[in-house]
């Protein structure tokens, strides 16, 4: 009687777990899909950002190289640049010869807004001293190391290999 009972309770047991297999399946599958999805996301947020930093810098650039020109002239050129790069130009401003722009790329959630800053090298910091780079080839003499000798043999200038007669035909 023992072994019709176990029997019974072996086959109630198979009979529920039936399918489970198909169910973690599915639910590992919808996980690893919103995981994709995520990274997805991440990616296409990066992406935005270097593409609006990209063109912030060059209109910021083109802004700045043409500073002379007037105001009007050089954001016309910034906003050119930028809609070269697949960014739009939200602000610009020339103060002297330094230009001050914002872009930004992207639509929605996935928007990004960089501002740049171009023009010419500001003032050395009087602050810190400067003292001349060294020439980058040019080593002071006193820390150089002294030429190696060469031995008498090896002074003279080698001698030519010796002329061997071209190989006649049969």
């Amino acid at each position: 009687m023992s072994g019709g009972f176990s029997a019974r309770l072996r086959a109630a047991v198979r009979s529920r777990d039936r399918g489970s297999a198909t169910v973690w399946s599915v639910g590992a599958i919808a996980v690893l899909c919103v995981v994709f999805g995520v990274v997805l996301a991440m990616g296409q947020a990066v992406v935005t950002r270097h593409r609006a930093a990209g063109g912030a810098d060059l209109a910021a650039l083109a802004a700045a190289d043409h500073w002379a020109d007037g105001g009007t002239a050089a954001c016309a050129r910034a906003d050119r640049v930028a809609r070269a790069q697949g960014t739009r130009l939200v602000r610009c401003a020339i103060v002297g010869e330094t230009s001050d722009v914002t872009a930004t790329s992207g639509r929605g959630p996935f928007a990004a807004e960089v501002r740049a800053r171009a023009g010419p090298a500001g003032p050395p910091d009087p602050l810190v001293p400067r003292t001349p780079p060294a020439p980058p080839h040019e080593a002071p003499a006193e820390h150089l190391p002294p030429p190696p000798e060469i031995p008498a043999e090896q002074s003279r200038p080698p001698q030519p290999p010796p002329q061997v007669p071209p190989a006649t035909a049969p």
